[in-house]
């Protein structure tokens, strides 16, 4: 019996010791929690973005403008590595009809996602993007002169395509066609 005793005893001073070191790391963690947070992330300062989307077919442009330093990225690829030629110069196309779209670009850097769609509907939908961001960073009065600049150009730089692809009908092979009947 009085092994047991002195077993119990024994047991609990080591419960004790074990009690109070589970209870003193509880009462550290937190504080090197709180520590290590602060240390780790610092403060970001609030950036002004301005977003704007733009759609050809089924191709969906996602743009969005902060201050930065001039650069273009579509899908995360500089616009000046986009090939072939003719379809980066056609989303660059608002850029070069006002200067003061050249002027809102240079001093802001511009991130567009494209999805959906053909190369040539991605790159239509890009370009109504870019054009509505750069109006959007734009002051008011600025931003009305750009626009009227922009729909005496083109009206299609700022307004999306609204036509879609006609649905098939039966009887045929596509929507409008029909197969082709055999008499003999």
């Amino acid at each position: 019996m009085e092994d047991l005793k002195e077993a119990n005893k024994g047991t609990e001073e080591l419960d004790k010791v074990l009690g109070s070191f589970g209870q003193q790391e509880t009462a550290v963690q937190p504080q090197q929690k709180k520590q290590r947070k602060a240390a780790s992330k610092p403060k970001k300062k609030a950036k002004a973005v301005k977003l704007a989307k733009g759609k050809r077919k089924e191709a969906v442009a996602r743009a969005s403008i902060t201050d930065g330093n001039g650069s273009i990225t579509i899908n995360g690829i500089d616009v000046n590595l986009i090939k072939p030629m003719e379809l980066r110069e056609f989303i660059i196309e608002p850029l070069e009809i006002s200067e003061d779209a050249a002027g809102i670009a240079k001093g802001s850097s511009i991130r567009i996602n494209v999805s959906g769609g053909g190369v040539s509907g991605r790159a239509q939908a890009s370009r109504n993007a870019l054009a509505k961001a750069i109006i959007a960073a734009a002051s008011p009065i600025q931003g009305e002169k750009i626009k009227r600049l922009y729909m005496d150009y083109d009206r299609n730089i700022l307004v999306d395509d609204h036509r879609r692809v006609e649905p098939k009908k039966f009887l045929g092979p596509k929507a409008r066609s029909r197969f082709q009947t055999s008499y003999r």
